[in-house]
């Protein structure tokens, strides 16, 4: 049995950008806001913080910040995956060095790789380092799936811990697989209630970003056995979630968080702003939860 790096709600937290980098004053207060909400674990330079569009020495120097800020009070998740396994092991090597909790490693992109493939990529990255691995399994943006058989022999190497999963299809057939011996969190913020009722332990949450407490809480209810409050909250957040998703992550999020006054500012091209009409949804929903006026 292997322990849980964390239980609850771990945000993919948005990097804030200006004309010349990471405003790393605004990073901090995010970061801040995170923990005084009770936000579980932080992941720094995942999808949602945009990570494919930073350069090697701001991706390594982000994790660093977020590190020493965090000064672990909770755990500090690294996004390192890489479609070029030495790539990813460099990553995941100085994430180790300077005090990262965990690394997140997603399937391979665009060149892709066979079933023997991704075995042997994660692998040589959870070999390379001592500190646990988080598998990040998302098919919709790498068109790539980590079969529960695979995950099965990645979940006998030690430091191989969990997996961030996308594919609520086949959670059944991990936990069957798998046991304790790999942690899920769900990947997609609309299924989480659904992924902890088959055995999940919590969420890696684009939605934690502008609601981090009722994230946190959704899972923590469920874990302390209120179904019901777990239920409704995860109803009350469903039309929200469709809003942040209502064009590619994170530019809905980001959006919304620059209309509650969180001035993170935009996305990095290839990501563009949101339509006006898409605006337009995003503002109603989040009238309608209550987060603007």
């Amino acid at each position: 049995m292997k322990k849980p790096i964390f239980t609850g709600s771990g945000v993919a937290i948005v990097t804030p950008f200006t004309e010349d980098g990471i405003d790393y004053k605004k990073l901090e207060e995010l970061i801040e806001f995170q923990i005084k909400e009770g936000t579980d674990s932080l992941i720094i330079c995942g999808t949602t913080g945009e990570a494919s569009t930073m350069p090697d020495e701001e991706h390594k120097a982000a994790i660093k910040f977020a590190v020493d800020k965090v000064n672990k009070r909770i755990p500090v998740i690294a996004g390192t995956g890489s479609n070029d396994t030495r790539h990813a092991i460099e990553l995941s090597q100085y994430a180790e060095e300077v005090g990262a909790d965990a690394i997140l490693s997603v399937t391979p992109y665009y060149n892709k790789t066979s079933q023997r493939g991704l075995y042997e990529h994660f692998r040589v990255i959870a070999n390379s380092i001592k500190i646990p691995v988080i598998l990040y399994n998302v098919p919709s943006r790498t068109n790539l799936n980590i079969n529960p058989e695979t995950l099965k022999a990645l979940s006998e190497i030690e430091n191989i811990a969990a997996v961030k999963e996308c594919n609520l299809a086949q959670v059944g057939d991990i936990i069957n697989l798998c046991g304790d011996d790999l942690t899920i969190y769900s990947g997609n913020d609309d299924q989480v209630l659904p992924l902890l009722a088959l055995g999940g332990k919590g969420v890696i949450s684009v939605m934690a970003n502008i609601i981090p407490k009722d994230t946190h809480d959704l899972v923590a209810k469920f874990l302390n056995g209120d179904l019901e409050g777990s239920r409704k909250l995860q109803l009350a957040t469903l039309d929200l979630i469709k809003a942040l998703f209502i064009d590619v992550s994170p530019i809905p999020v980001k959006a919304a968080m620059n209309l509650m006054g969180m001035n993170v500012g935009g996305c990095r091209m290839p990501l563009v702003d949101m339509s006006d009409k898409n605006l337009e949804v995003l503002k109603k929903a989040m009238q309608n939860y209550g987060l603007i006026g």
